[in-house]
C-alpha cells in the first residue's frame, strides 16, 4: 500500500497535524497560537491533502455557534442586537456603498469587488458563499475575494485585542467592535475570546444578529448583477443558534449541561481556527494580488474606525 493510498492518521508525517488538532482542545493553546500552529505546519506541507478543511471547518464552526447559543442569555441578546441595530445597518450599507465607489475608481473587477465589499459588509466567506450564485461570479473571482478576507481574517486575530487593550476597551464595547469590523465569523469570536467571556457572548450576539442580513444582501446582489434570486446559500446554523438560546432560557434546568457545551463550543472554535490556519497557502496569498487585497485593506479600515469611533462616542 503506497503512503497516499493509507489514511493520513497511518502517516507518520502528518502525525504532527493529528497531535495539534487535538492539543487545540485544552486550554493551554489560545486563538492566535492555533492559527499560526496551523501557519506553520501549512508551509511545511505537512496537513493532509486527503482533507477538504475548508468543508470541515464549516461543519465545526456551525456546531461551535450552536454550543455558544446555549451560554447566552435570552434578554441579553435581544437586547444587545436592538441596542446595536442602527450600527449594523449603517456599517453594512456604507460598506457596500464605499466598495462600489473603491471598485469603480480601481477599475477594479465589478464582481470580484462586490463580493469583497459583501463579505466585509457583513460576515466574510458566509456571505461570499451566498453571493457568489446570485451573481453567478466565476471561480477565480470567488477564489480572489475568499483569499482577501482570508488573510485580514487572519490578521485581525492579532490586531483587534492589541488594539482593544491599548484603548483600554471594555468587554461589551470590544465584543460590538469586533462582531462589526472583523469579517468571518471565526475570527470574531477568535477575537473575542481571546478579550474576555463577555467579549465573546456580546460578539456572537451583534455577529449573528448582522449575519441575518445575508438574505437582503443576497437578493439586493441578484437585482443589481441580474442573477438567481433562487438560489441563496442561507446559514442554516444561525436558527439553531437561536434554538440553543431558547432552550437554555425556557429550561433553566439544564443550566450545568448547557455550561459543558458552551465550554466544549469554545474549544472547537479554537480547532476551527487551527484547520483555518493550516488551509493559508502561498499560493492563495499571491492570488489576492494588488487591487484586491488595497480594496479590501480600505474597506476595514474603514468600517473599523467608523465603527470604533461611534461604539466609543455612542455607546
Amino acid at each position: 500500500m503506497t503512503a497516499h493510498a493509507r489514511p493520513f492518521y497511518k502517516q507518520a508525517r502528518y502525525w504532527p497535524f493529528c497531535l495539534i488538532a487535538v492539543v487545540c482542545l485544552l486550554p493551554i493553546i489560545s486563538s492566535p497560537v492555533a492559527l499560526i500552529l496551523g501557519l506553520t505546519l501549512a508551509s511545511l506541507g505537512l496537513v493532509p491533502k486527503q482533507l477538504d478543511l475548508g468543508a470541515i471547518t464549516k461543519k465545526l464552526l456551525a456546531y461551535s455557534i450552536v454550543g455558544l447559543g446555549f451560554g447566552i442569555q435570552l434578554e441579553s441578546a435581544i437586547n444587545a442586537s436592538l441596542a446595536n441595530l442602527p450600527l449594523i445597518v449603517g456599517s453594512i450599507i456604507a460598506t457596500l456603498l464605499l466598495g462600489f465607489l473603491l471598485t469603480r475608481l480601481l477599475n477594479f473587477d465589478s464582481k470580484t469587488g462586490h463580493l469583497i465589499s459583501a463579505g466585509t459588509a457583513i460576515c466574510g466567506g458566509s456571505a461570499i458563499a451566498a453571493v457568489v450564485p446570485a451573481i453567478h461570479a466565476k471561480p477565480d473571482q470567488t477564489a480572489i475575494a475568499l483569499a482577501t478576507v482570508f488573510i485580514l481574517n487572519s490578521v485581525a486575530l492579532f490586531v483587534f485585542p492589541t488594539i482593544g487593550h491599548l484603548l483600554d476597551l471594555s468587554q461589551y464595547h470590544f465584543g460590538v467592535w469586533s462582531a462589526i469590523a472583523i469579517h468571518d465569523t471565526s475570527s470574531v469570536v477568535g477575537a473575542a475570546a481571546a478579550y474576555g467571556d463577555e467579549a465573546l457572548v456580546t460578539a456572537t450576539t451583534v455577529k449573528l444578529a448582522r449575519a441575518l442580513w445575508i438574505v437582503p444582501l443576497a437578493l439586493f446582489s441578484a437585482m443589481l448583477f441580474g442573477g438567481d434570486k433562487k438560489r441563496l446559500a442561507v446559514p442554516y446554523f444561525i436558527g439553531f443558534y437561536c434554538v440553543a438560546i431558547a432552550i437554555g432560557h425556557w429550561l433553566p434546568q439544564g443550566e450545568a449541561l448547557y455550561q459543558i457545551l458552551f465550554s466544549l463550543a469554545k474549544r472547537l472554535l479554537i480547532v476551527c481556527l487551527f484547520f483555518i490556519g493550516a488551509g493559508i497557502t502561498v499560493n492563495k496569498m499571491r492570488q489576492a494580488g494588488h487591487k484586491p487585497l488595497l480594496l479590501g485593506v480600505l474597506l476595514w479600515l474603514a468600517i473599523g474606525g467608523g465603527s470604533l469611533i461611534y461604539i466609543i462616542s455612542f455607546t
